[in-house]
């Protein structure tokens, strides 16, 4: 048998597809309404990419209270790094939407496009891999989060105690993750 070749779609994964099988329980408003969160999250992966190229440029947006356009502006203004990898090892790193050091302060920013509510958590794990990264004491430097999401900025200054439990818990998983894994290479 000679199959069609469809090059263009190698590795690719249709909405529809067959590794994603549970729409085959759906009915048509539940697939209507999976196709629209999965169309949210491409829309939020595209601002995101504007907004970090955005900053990158320099180029701000009208003032507004619109979180894109707040976003956008404020890490402009504070010179921060949009997209910035922090890594502590293969098991633990993440990337800030925007990042900056500057005078002993740490500031970073993430944009929510989507309605589910933000949590604070995942700018703490930024921290930590920050303070891990670089060799930063947490105690040793001030802390700015800021989340924005639905035309509003949730803004948090945690101290050392918030940031230290993280950091031990990366170092903590991170060895048991790394043994488990020399385990399995010995099998």
């Amino acid at each position: 048998m000679n199959f069609n070749r469809h090059s263009s779609l190698e590795g690719q994964h249709a909405f529809l597809g067959a590794s994603k099988y549970h729409w085959i329980n759906y009915d048509e408003s539940k697939v209507a309404e999976a196709y629209a969160k999965f169309l949210a999250t491409v829309k939020g992966t595209e601002l995101h990419e504007f907004a970090a190229q955005c900053i990158r440029l320099g180029q701000k947006l009208p003032r507004s209270p619109k979180t894109l356009n707040m976003y956008v502006n404020d890490a402009i203004g504070f010179r921060m790094t949009p997209e910035q990898v922090l890594f502590y090892s293969e098991n633990c790193f993440g990337t800030a939407d925007a990042i900056a050091f500057r005078n002993d302060i740490l500031r970073i920013h993430d944009l929510k496009t989507g309605a589910i509510p933000a949590h604070m958590e995942q700018l703490l794990i930024y921290a930590a891999l920050f303070c891990l990264e670089y060799k930063v004491k947490p105690g040793e430097i001030g802390v700015e989060l800021r989340i924005y999401q639905n035309d509003d900025i949730i803004t948090a200054e945690p101290t050392a105690a918030d940031i230290t439990p993280i950091i031990s818990k990366i170092i903590t998983f991170d060895k048991v993750l790394n043994k488990m894994k020399e385990q399995e290479e010995i099998l």
